[in-house]
């Protein structure tokens, strides 16, 4: 039997679901739980995006309700004065403006205990740099959904290594299109293809 929370996430219902998590919530159950419920419902509405079963706009609005969803659950899962796990910075690259995906990574990183900065879409070398200057982060997310990205990220991935910024730091990207073909190309250190490996990736290196 299908989860109500996450049949009123398949279903669109962004009410419904908010008032299952509401009661949840008074209720006292474990938070982690009901997030694990929407990450489930994402899981599955990607499946039939695939497919072709659902579109773009199923794809947007779940990833809304999901968000709605986690601004009540994930202040319940930071410990308050918790020390960081470490410091990521994510951004779009150049050239693309996709950023749902980017939206889930920034936010199961913040969830996952992580300090994240957030430097938006279509964002040039130029861009990263600045900000790898002012944040001095351990982790560097690529993000990037067209293939035109592959292009912007080995640029930003040379950039960065010509202005001596790429030691001591990892680059992982990001996108439905990545794999090791294309990790080798950008020279990365690591990609994912969906917000969990890019928690598993940060975990990885900054506690190892």
């Amino acid at each position: 039997m299908t989860d109500p929370l996450i049949k009123a996430i398949l279903d669109m219902d962004g009410d419904e679901a908010i008032r299952i998590v509401n009661e949840r919530v008074a209720a006292n159950e474990d938070p982690m739980g009901i997030l694990d419920c929407g990450k489930e419902a994402l899981t599955t509405i990607g499946e039939l995006f695939e497919k072709q079963e659902f579109f773009l706009a199923e794809l947007v609005m779940g990833g809304q309700i999901f968000k709605d969803i986690a601004d009540i659950v994930s202040p319940l899962l930071k410990s308050e004065g918790a020390e960081s796990k470490g410091r990521i910075l994510m951004g779009t690259v150049q050239s693309d403006i996709h950023d749902l995906g980017k939206n889930l990574v920034v936010l199961m990183l913040e969830i996952s205990g992580f300090d994240v900065l957030d430097i938006g879409v279509d964002q040039t070398a130029e861009d990263f740099i600045e900000a790898i200057k002012e944040f001095d982060p351990h982790v560097i997310g690529l993000s990037g959904l067209l293939t035109v990205a592959f292009t912007s990220m080995q640029k930003i991935v040379a950039e960065i290594e010509k202005a001596g910024l790429r030691d001591g730091r990892k680059i992982m990207i990001g996108g439905s299109q990545m794999d090791d073909h294309v990790n080798k190309l950008v020279g990365a250190d690591g990609f994912g293809t969906d917000a969990m490996k890019a928690v598993e990736l940060s975990r990885n290196w900054c506690e190892g």
